[in-house]
């Protein structure tokens, strides 16, 4: 494990995943901490708000040590070099994730040169899952208990009327 290098995973979370716990928990073999930075993205309309995502990722989160979760703005590089943060960390799901994601790294490395991109991929029972996947299932009542900490599921079924 790389000393005192901690490390920001940004998103949106909405809502967080099993996959996302999985990076979580592979980054956390890596870095000294990790801060679960929570987007606050009022651009794509989320399901939950900010406060309920970061209240949720919390929860699930809370028994790692190591993380923290926190909600921001702005941009990610400014973001982790305020709170001193080196890396920041990507999930690839599947080959499509690559481009952008890659194109992302660029950009943030001509913003800055403080701040690296590392890539992780999840558990391959957990590539398939994405948070707009899973809002999906929810929306329609099927059932998404495998997908996300059952937090998580009580907090879909009430977004969606079915708790």
């Amino acid at each position: 494990m790389a000393q005192n290098v901690g490390a920001v995973y940004p998103g949106t979370f909405n809502p967080l995943t099993r996959g996302h716990e999985d990076l979580v928990r592979r980054a956390m073999k890596l870095f000294d901490r990790v801060v679960v930075a929570i987007a606050a993205s009022p651009g794509k309309s989320p399901l939950f708000s900010l406060e309920e995502r970061v209240e949720l990722a919390e929860a699930v989160l809370s028994e790692i040590p190591g993380v923290s979760v926190t909600g921001y703005d702005g941009l990610t590089v400014d973001f982790a070099r305020a709170h001193g943060l080196g890396v920041i960390i990507r999930g690839l799901r599947a080959i499509s994730d690559f481009e952008y994601e890659f194109q992302l790294a660029t950009m943030n490395r001509h913003l800055t040169d403080q701040v690296e991109t590392v890539f992780l991929t999840p558990t391959e029972h957990f590539t398939f899952i994405s948070s707009s996947l899973v809002r999906e299932v929810a929306e329609l009542g099927g059932d998404v208990s495998a997908f996300v900490h059952p937090q998580v599921a009580v907090a879909l079924g009430k977004k969606f009327g079915a708790a």
